[in-house]
C-alpha cells in the first residue's frame, strides 16, 4: 500500500487551510480599509451603513426581524443600531397594525439620499481596493465564492 495518495491529501488539505486563511485575512484587511473611510468620510459605522443598505433596497421596509435575518445578526444588535439611525433621522420605525409587538423599519427620505452618495463612494473605494485584480481573475474568484458558498452540505 502506497502512502502516496495520503500525502497528497494531505499536501491540499494543508493548501485549502491556507487558501481559508489567506480569504480571511484579505476580507477582515479590506472590511477593515472600508470602515475606516466610512468613518472618516460619513462619520458612519459600518453596522449602520449595512442596515441603510439593506433598507435602501426595499423602500417599503422591513420588519426587524427580517431586518435581522437579512444581515445575519441578532434582533438586539440590529435594535440598537436602528434606535440610532432613528435619532439622526435617516430611517424610522412604526409598529405594524397587524402585530402591535413587530416594527416595521423605513429609510427616510434623508437616509435614502445619504445612501445614495455612500454607495456611489463605497463602490469607488471597493473599486480602488481591487484595482489591481484583472476581469478574468475577477470573475474566477466570484466563481470560486460562489461554488464554496453553494457546495452541497455533506
Amino acid at each position: 500500500m502506497s502512502i502516496a495518495p495520503t500525502i497528497e491529501k494531505t499536501t491540499l488539505a494543508t493548501q485549502r487551510v491556507r487558501l481559508w486563511l489567506q480569504m480571511l485575512k484579505a476580507t477582515r484587511s479590506v472590511e477593515g480599509k472600508l470602515r475606516e473611510r466610512l468613518r472618516t468620510e460619513y462619520g458612519m459605522t459600518l453596522p449602520r451603513f449595512d442596515v441603510l443598505a439593506a433598507l435602501h433596497q426595499t423602500p417599503d421596509g422591513l420588519r426587524m426581524s427580517e431586518l435581522s435575518k437579512q444581515l445575519v445578526v441578532s434582533n438586539g444588535n440590529v435594535t440598537g443600531v436602528v434606535e440610532k439611525l432613528v435619532a439622526d433621522d435617516l430611517v424610522e420605525r412604526a409598529n405594524l397594525a397587524s402585530d402591535r409587538r413587530a416594527f416595521l423599519v423605513k429609510i427616510t427620505p434623508r437616509g435614502s439620499t445619504l445612501m445614495d452618495e455612500m454607495s456611489a463612494a463605497h463602490r469607488t473605494w471597493v473599486d480602488e481596493l481591487f484595482s489591481d485584480v484583472s476581469e478574468p481573475d475577477v470573475a474566477r474568484a466570484i466563481s470560486i465564492m460562489l461554488d464554496i458558498r453553494h457546495k452541497p452540505k455533506g
